[in-house]
């Protein structure tokens, strides 16, 4: 089974506008995703999908692979899916743009497990950081069976501690947000219409797990920081430099 990795890039943000091709660090964000997917083992190749010419126009200096697709999609998963139906690729993995310092052994090790598992999803938590609050709607929590199959995932405190004090009780995971797809699934995936627990906690992967598909998860240490601020951007900046 051989595996691409499609990273989903729009230029606009509501909270950082352009923040997918700020460039203090000398190399575009996306640049630095796709810089880390080239350390992976198991990947084939590597595709940046966009709607915008401006991030095509920047990363064709670094020799990074840019496909155009469709304006109108409402989510990453849309845009990816448009880039996978002219892929022969059996397992499409979603990188997503504001990632720089996401694993290459992550996404390695969610290709390894989907060569080996029959499951339509794969996806990546970790344990709850011990200063995480886990009613921070934010923080998307997951809840996983004892072989690592997703059960649920949800903005609540999930599963609720009752009585808070049980020594035993479950741990908190957080649900990070990179995917592994068979090519198969990810069409039909993206031809259903949004679902009722997907609109009610705006969670696509609720919309597999409605229509009965199997989601396993990998367990990793912590959490890459993702970026979604121009001060997280900023700490970033200082990461890469150094400082």
């Amino acid at each position: 089974m051989t595996a691409a990795v499609v990273i989903p890039a729009r230029y606009g943000s509501t909270r950082f506008p352009a923040k997918i091709l700020a460039s203090a660090t000398g190399r575009p964000l996306v640049q630095h995703v796709v810089d880390q997917a080239r350390l992976c083992t198991r990947v084939r190749e590597i595709i940046v999908a966009t709607d915008d010419s401006r991030i095509v126009a920047a990363l064709s200096k670094y020799e990074t692979k840019t496909v155009m697709t469709r304006v109108e999609h409402q989510s990453g998963t849309d845009r990816i899916a448009e880039v996978a139906q002219s892929l022969a690729d059996d397992i499409i993995i979603n990188v997503q743009g504001d990632e720089p310092e996401i694993s290459p052994s992550t996404v390695d090790a969610l290709i390894e497990l989907m060569q080996r598992c029959p499951c339509d999803m794969a996806t990546v938590v970790t344990p709850f950081a011990k200063d995480a609050d886990p009613n921070n709607p934010n923080i998307v929590k997951a809840v996983i069976s004892h072989d690592g199959k997703a059960l649920y995932f949800s903005r609540s405190a999930i599963p609720y501690h009752r009585p808070p004090t049980y020594t035993g009780a479950a741990p908190y995971y957080h649900h990070l947000g990179i995917y592994g797809y068979r090519r198969s699934f990810l069409l039909k995936f993206a031809g259903w219409k949004p679902s009722v627990l997907e609109q009610t906690e705006k969670l696509e992967q609720l919309r597999a797990l409605e229509h009965g598909a199997t989601i396993q998860t990998i367990v990793i240490d912590h959490a890459p920081p993702g970026i979604d601020t121009a001060e997280q951007y900023e700490a970033f900046v200082r990461r890469v430099a150094g400082v």
